[in-house]
């Protein structure tokens, strides 16, 4: 691919960027029926579902986190499955197990394997961080790999598959912090903000009164299979790539051009997957924008979402207040945008060497 998108000749036809804009506003139609604003967040949730990554969803309860996934699998033509998250909650309740099934004719015996509720396309793993790291980590596997062992058996998931999960905060008693492991398998977390008042002034009008509103599907299984290829053939420029890497390379503390404030402040940074999903979300923004090349402000925009539960800030930090977003904050504003300053900046040709 050359490292200009411009000298290419467009892989990609203005219909089919009308498919995807089509699409999102239909379904930002039908949501706006249900939820009252957090525009931002299903703009980041959709940028995920084309992108063909999974959403955390993190804020306090009462803020329409469940409602608005529940809301979104209405839009898509697909089968559903919640997973309410407890602590007593097993892995095999989640994926599901081998059970010995009796013919009655023959009198034979076999093992037989009974689909859990993971064997949906759109999966909502409600309040994920109530139940104990060992049931969590039964999401691993489906999540990478898309598919589900049990036993000597593998499964295969359905495509699309979707696992959008939603927490409460950390700091809240009863709950279980997702492993690293586990949090890197989501492509985002996108936190969930309380309402302007205008807008929960709207959501105590609608909630309260007799009007029932009605949502419809208006994507199916196909089409979101079409547009998610779609997504892979938007071009990236070399100098793009390097400006996501930049971003990076820099939160991993004790390396090659590192700022001083993430060896201060950062316990250990992102890995190889932010880079994979800044470009992939970059991709997917942009054609949603209208464009058919990743411009710098895509990754800037998607720089929170993907970097702030791979970044872990160190006790300092915590005890001063600062949070992974400050630190992120201050890296886009430590870093280059234009080509030129960025390839001839020192700092950074030290991180482009290492």
């Amino acid at each position: 691919m050359s490292a200009d998108p411009a000298a290419n000749q467009n892989p990609i036809s203005d219909a089919e960027t009308g498919r995807l804009h089509e699409a999102r506003s239909r379904i930002i139609e039908q949501l706006g029926k249900i939820i009252v604003g957090q525009e931002r967040v299903i703009d980041e949730i959709m940028i995920c579902l084309f992108s063909r990554g999974h959403c955390m969803l993190e804020g306090v309860p009462g803020l329409a986190k469940t409602l608005m996934i529940s809301t979104l699998a209405q839009t898509l033509d697909l089968s559903f499955s919640r997973i309410q998250f407890t602590p007593d909650l097993m892995p095999a309740d989640v994926t599901g197990t081998e059970i010995m099934e009796e013919d009655r004719a023959t009198g034979h015996r076999d093992f037989r394997f009974m689909q859990g509720p993971l064997f949906a396309n759109v999966v909502l793993a409600d309040e994920i961080n109530r139940t104990p790291p060992k049931t969590q980590a039964a999401l691993l596997e489906a999540m990478q790999e898309r598919q589900v062992t049990v036993g000597r058996n593998r499964h295969v998931l359905s495509d699309p598959f979707f696992v959008l999960a939603t927490q409460n905060p950390i700091e809240q008693e009863g709950t279980y912090p997702l492993p690293e492991a586990q949090q890197d398998r989501f492509m985002f977390k996108v936190y969930v903000n309380y309402p302007s008042f205008n807008e929960e002034f709207e959501v105590a009008r609608r909630t309260t009164g007799t009007a029932v509103e009605t949502v419809q599907a208006v994507l199916g299984a196909e089409e979101i299979l079409r547009l998610q290829h779609l997504v892979r053939q938007v071009p990236v420029s070399d100098h793009v790539v390097r400006y996501a890497l930049s971003l990076v390379r820099q939160t991993r503390v004790g390396g090659d051009g590192v700022p001083d404030f993430v060896n201060e402040l950062v316990g250990w940074g992102a890995g190889p997957r932010a880079v994979q999903f800044m470009i992939l979300g970059g991709k997917a923004r942009a054609l949603l924008e209208g464009r058919f090349h990743v411009q710098v402000e895509d990754i800037q925009y998607l720089a929170k979402p993907v970097l702030r539960h791979r970044m872990v800030v160190n006790f300092a930090a915590e005890s001063d207040g600062v949070t992974s977003d400050d630190v992120i904050d201050r890296l886009i504003a430590a870093t280059p945008t234009t080509e030129d300053e960025l390839s001839r900046d020192a700092r950074f040709q030290t991180i482009f060497a290492s």
